[in-house]
């Protein structure tokens, strides 16, 4: 699959807002029949555009009410040293995103916690303990303005 077509962008559109619709839904939305939808989203799903199915949970209702953005810098920005930190942050349940980035500092994480002592306690326990960390620092989310993670499709236009 080179290009995606309208009823490609329109499986993605639908499955963004609701991954639990039926095949039969879901043809219906698209305006396809069932069988070429179903074959679709396989297409969708082998080529990589599809990666998963998930449930999006709501942190404050199961006691999470700390979001917070760490920036860990590495002693040493070595390959080797970046592969150990990598494999110790994939380990962690409380890091919930990761990314390399530019400027100062190597790594920015989004850390979940249920308050600011228990976030204080993970990070002098666990963050700064990571191997090759060298300095760490912290901003708190005081409140969530957006927090979809439906990406746009508007740009694939077919």
């Amino acid at each position: 699959m080179e290009t995606l077509d309208k009823f490609d962008l329109a499986i993605l559109r639908e499955l963004q807002t609701d991954a639990r619709l039926t095949n039969a839904e879901l043809a219906q939305r698209v305006g396809l029949s069932a069988a070429p939808c179903w074959r679709r989203v396989r297409v969708l799903e082998e080529e990589g555009y599809i990666t998963g199915y998930r449930a999006e949970i709501n942190r404050h209702k199961i006691g999470l009410g700390v979001l917070a953005f760490v920036r860990l810098d590495a002693e040493r920005n070595s390959g080797d040293v970046a592969r150990k930190l990598e494999a110790a942050i994939r380990k962690i349940p409380e890091i919930v995103s990761c990314h390399y980035i530019s400027g100062t500092g190597t790594f920015e994480l989004q850390v979940v916690s249920q308050d600011l002592e228990s976030f204080s306690q993970f990070a002098r326990e666990v963050l700064i303990n990571l191997p090759h960390v060298k300095d760490m620092h912290t901003s708190f989310s005081l409140g969530e303005v957006k927090a979809s993670g439906a990406l746009p499709l508007t740009h694939l236009k077919p």
